[in-house]
């Protein structure tokens, strides 16, 4: 039985469709909303990190990670169903899939659901897959909805 599920959202289509199966075929369980903040492209070109500094780009970030997850959140509670946010921070790009299933090891989660943009071929390998590596590393089960 499905007690805990977690929904990694990233703001685009196929996210709200991995949020929206979540709340519709998982109604009784808990739902965390997971939302994983990577650092701005200027620290992928520079590979400095002065975005991790308070006062910098690194609480802007959180602050806009809180207000994305808050409308998320509301939109569950509009639904009839209790969900929790929370972020991640993925310190390097190409990150995102091991905080994501660093977050599930944590918090005990019975399963990931998560949608992809199911890029095939070229594509996929060019821009990779966080889904994929998610689906591949991961000890928790994991769902993809596209």
């Amino acid at each position: 039985m499905v007690e805990h599920v977690l929904v990694a959202i990233d703001g685009s289509e196929q996210g709200d469709l991995a949020f929206e199966f979540a709340l519709e075929t998982y109604p009784d369980a808990e739902i965390t909303l997971l939302y994983v903040v990577t650092p701005p492209e200027v620290h992928y070109l520079t590979g400095e990190e002065e975005w991790l500094e308070e006062g910098s780009r690194f609480d802007e970030a959180l602050e806009e990670a809180t207000a994305f997850l808050e409308a998320y959140v509301q939109q569950a509670e509009e639904a009839g169903i209790a969900a929790t946010a929370a972020h991640e921070m993925a310190y390097e790009k190409g990150q995102e899939a091991r905080a994501i299933i660093s977050f599930a090891e944590d918090a005990d989660v019975d399963l990931i659901v998560m949608g992809s943009h199911g890029r095939t071929g070229v594509a996929r390998i060019l821009l990779g897959s966080v889904a994929e590596r998610v689906v591949r590393r991961s000890p928790t089960p994991v769902l993809v909805v596209r």
